[in-house]
């Protein structure tokens, strides 16, 4: 009676959502294949958003996802136009799936269910997360972050069908991306991550409150090399992506460099620094004469335009004007800068600011497979002081509930691509670290009495309960384990009510007699009690 009770309020539910969905789009100008696809969308997260829950534990629910979703189609996106290949406009989308336009909300795409909702989750994110103070970083996580934000959006809609759990690697928009926010996601939770993304309180530092947690959850030296790693990765994951800001970062990389050169000989330093405020004060002097002789103002205003696309011309002397008090507003903040320099006590603290830049561009004008190495190498690493700090989680573990929840996490962490050919569990160079986790979560759940063993033997026991971690069985309280023999070998098998999985061969180490494998043969046993 209950199940019935909980069935009907689903479907309630169920229900407004498609109708607060509905109202919505009625008031939308979007034609109707665009209203289909959004409404389409809506129908699967439903049906499969439950296994999601299940699958990775760590997630918003269901309603907030939902409502995320739908505030986002009314207040972010203006205009949803699904392109065709026959469409006129094909060559406006430059070879893309999707265009979006964050300023004027509108959206251009294929009619592909996952592009438009990674569309969707892409417009609702502001451009930077992250305070200006920290600059080149200041961008590049923000990027790492919204982009593996906006991949995990898409995550129920691509890999959940309401009946099984799939991972198509070359579906994924940035493996990379994916892999290092849900890292993110396990060690500080979806709450933290949500809020920093969405905040709109510019005063508040959440790259600061990410340090600051990161180190009472796992310590100071943790904290500091995560971050380093993750400021490195970001760096490399930009430039390989986006050449434009490669061919910008290589050109910071070079003034740095000569800015540090510069910085070692005092004295020339002082000069050249005193020269290039002698240039900026002739500029701005030149700038308010221009501002202030009608004349002149409109030989500048001819002047410009001679050279600028219709796009960019500016229309009218006021609009002009405006953009040389800007113009005279930043050469003035150049020359404060400078005379920051100038001050002996800056004058260390600024060279170091500029060896910490230089350290983050350190690898920008590597070639484009030497960067794709690089990024291998840089988040293996993390992975490394990721699978650190699960161990840390399983040593503060205190209950039942609490060492299952970690066993989803882990084996939903297990089976995440790291390429387009391989999972997490099947990477060599972190299997010593990822089978000593699995032998710390199966030791800790025997301890807390949260799952079965299969023979009296502990190395057998690892041997089957190991596979539990690359089983794609969404329900591990569901999972049952079977173990047969045929002839001299020994065979397991997963299941559940709704699916089997492939028999596996059961690797007895020949060293143990026969006669203490004890196995439970022919027997379907639970794994989680």
């Amino acid at each position: 009676m209950p199940k019935k009770k909980e069935n009907l309020i689903e479907k309630i539910v169920k229900k407004d959502y498609n109708n607060e969905l509905e109202t919505i789009l009625e008031e939308k100008d979007f034609a109707e294949n665009a209203k289909s696809i959004l409404l389409s969308i809506l129908y699967k997260i439903e049906a499969a958003y439950k296994d999601v829950e299940t699958v990775k534990q760590n997630v918003e629910n269901k309603e907030e996802y939902i409502k995320n979703y739908i505030e986002i189609i009314k207040y972010n996106c203006n205009k949803l136009k699904i392109v065709n290949m026959r469409s006129e406009e094909i060559e406006k989308m430059q070879g893309k799936t999707f265009l979006i336009d964050k300023e004027k909300k509108e959206i251009y795409c294929f009619p592909i269910e996952r592009k438009v909702l990674y569309a969707i989750s892409k417009i609702s994110k502001k451009d930077k997360i992250i305070n200006e103070k920290y600059q080149i970083i200041d961008e590049t996580i923000s990027d790492l972050v919204n982009v593996g934000s906006c991949i995990n959006m898409v995550e129920p809609l691509r890999d959940f069908n309401g009946y099984s759990w799939t991972s198509i690697p070359k579906e994924i928009e940035s493996i990379k991306h994916n892999l290092i926010y849900q890292n993110l996601r396990i060690l500080l939770g979806y709450q933290f991550l949500n809020k920093w993304i969405t905040n709109s309180e510019y005063m508040l530092d959440y790259f600061e409150k990410f340090k600051i947690l990161l180190e009472e959850n796992y310590g100071e030296k943790f904290s500091k090399n995560i971050v380093e790693l993750l400021a490195k990765i970001s760096v490399l994951l930009d430039v390989r992506f986006d050449q434009e800001k490669k061919q910008r970062f290589i050109k910071q990389k070079k003034d740095i460099k000569a800015q540090i050169e510069l910085m070692e000989d005092k004295e020339e330093f002082i000069q050249n620094v005193t020269n290039e405020k002698m240039k900026i004060t002739k500029l701005i002097k030149e700038k308010d004469t221009i501002i202030n002789n009608k004349k002149m103002l409109e030989q500048e205003y001819i002047k410009r335009n001679e050279n600028l696309p219709l796009e960019k011309k500016i229309f009218s002397i006021r609009v002009l004007t405006d953009i040389m008090i800007r113009e005279r507003e930043k050469l003035f903040d150049r020359i404060e800068a400078l005379n920051k320099t100038l001050n002996p006590q800056n004058f260390v603290e600024i060279k170091q600011e500029l060896e910490e830049k230089s350290k983050y561009l350190e690898y920008v004008d590597l070639s484009e497979k030497e960067i794709e190495q690089k990024i291998d190498e840089e988040v293996i690493e993390f992975q490394k002081l990721f699978l650190e700090a699960i161990e840390k989680q399983i040593k503060k573990i205190e209950n039942k509930s609490q060492i299952i929840k970690l066993i989803y996490q882990f084996r939903y962490y297990n089976l995440l691509p790291f390429n387009e050919n391989t999972k997490i569990g099947e990477l060599n160079e972190i299997k010593k670290e990822r089978e000593k986790i699995i032998k710390e979560l199966l030791n800790k759940a025997k301890i807390l009495k949260a799952i079965n063993s299969y023979s009296k033997n502990e190395k057998i026991n690892y041997e089957i309960e190991k596979n539990v971690f690359y089983s794609r069985i969404i329900k591990l309280e569901d999972l049952q384990i079977k173990i047969t023999k045929e002839k001299e070998n020994y065979y397991i098998q997963l299941f559940d009510e709704k699916m089997f999985e492939e028999k596996i061969k059961l690797l007895i180490d020949t060293n143990i007699p026969k006669k203490s494998l004890d196995l439970k043969v022919n027997r379907k046993i639970k794994l989680i009690e």
